[in-house]
């Protein structure tokens, strides 16, 4: 199978895009197309580049600042509009891109449309506990939605858990401002009674309680969750920073600090969206995954893993099956 990369998306590109894919080449049998402009991939190319790795041209870059709908309307050739079409006409199986968000995910809804039942697409974020990692979604595909779509994301949800983790019958927590069913607005109380008709529904969810692992699904819109996603991702870096402040840059006075190295690697780690690599979004007749616009080559690299593991395991196919027996 094949998986179209946009080789021109985000803040590193195309530099560390290519040198995630000549890494992810190695650990795979699919072949990447590297798509964008062909002289600016083929600069960062190593001389005996992977077999499985090749160019696929694309004449366009859709800027991370663009609006999305009219970048794509001016740009046809674009490397996210091109690497759509791929996906959508069968020249490759899955779409990664760190490319702007917005215009990735109009392109895949114009292009790939909803899975029938599915109203909303949702992009689907790991998130880190004191145990197993979590899945949040909507985490910024769909910002105006109603009740209904959040049991639509839920089954999104519950799908990739299964197929991609390994749970067995994960549960869903809808995200609001307190654990009893009668708190929130007018729309988490709509949200949380349609939810509640499922036996796999555990209620609503703090945010501060989203942490203490024993969670697999948190559901909200995506206005809601891309705020909690930058939040945790700022306080993920003042961590880090906090603690790289603190050790002295003397080499002497550094010693007494070295053993807190080994013990905050395992934090650094999991504090590392480049550990994930990519977001998937959910609910589409194709298959794409959002990388964060920051990515490095390791971050690229885990992102393509993640698509060929989804790929393999027909998640697509995995989505249509939870929202038809959901209609039967």
């Amino acid at each position: 199978m094949k998986i179209a990369l946009d080789a021109m998306g985000g803040d590193n590109a195309p530099k560390a895009i290519v040198e995630g894919a000549i890494a992810a080449a190695g650990l795979m049998e699919h072949e990447i197309l590297l798509v964008g402009i062909p002289a600016e991939i083929s600069r960062h190319l190593p001389v005996s580049c992977p077999k499985n790795v090749h160019i696929h041209p694309a004449s366009e870059v859709v800027d991370m600042h663009e609006k999305p709908t009219e970048a794509l309307r001016l740009k046809k050739d674009s490397s996210i509009s091109v690497s759509v079409n791929l996906v959508k006409e069968g020249g490759a199986h899955a779409f990664v891109s760190a490319g702007n968000t917005g215009a990735c995910t109009a392109a895949c809804l114009l292009g790939w449309r909803q899975i029938h039942g599915f109203h909303r697409p949702a992009i689907g974020s790991t998130l880190p506990s004191l145990k197993e990692d979590f899945l949040l979604l909507d985490a910024g595909a769909s910002p105006d939605v109603d009740p209904e779509h959040l049991v639509e994301f839920a089954l999104m949800g519950r799908s990739f858990v299964m197929s991609m983790w390994g749970r067995e019958n994960p549960t869903v927590h809808l995200l609001n401002i307190g654990e009893e069913p009668g708190k929130g607005n007018a729309f988490a109380k709509q949200a949380h009674a349609l939810l509640a008709t499922h036996d796999w529904f555990r209620g609503n969810i703090e945010g501060k309680d989203m942490y203490h692992g024993g969670i697999d699904i948190v559901v909200c819109d995506a206005f809601v969750g891309n705020i909690v996603l930058k939040c945790a991702e700022g306080v993920a870096e003042m961590i880090v920073e906090m603690i790289r402040s603190a050790v002295p840059t003397n080499p002497i006075a550094k010693l007494p600090y070295l053993p807190l190295k080994s013990l905050m690697a395992p934090l650094r780690k999991k504090m590392d969206y480049a550990e994930i690599g990519g977001s998937p979004l959910l609910g589409l007749n194709g298959l794409g995954f959002m990388a964060h616009g920051r990515s490095n080559a390791k971050a690229i690299r885990n992102a393509l893993l993640q698509a060929a593991k989804a790929m393999e395991a027909d998640l697509v196919g995995v989505l249509r099956e939870s929202i038809a027996k959901e209609l039967e």
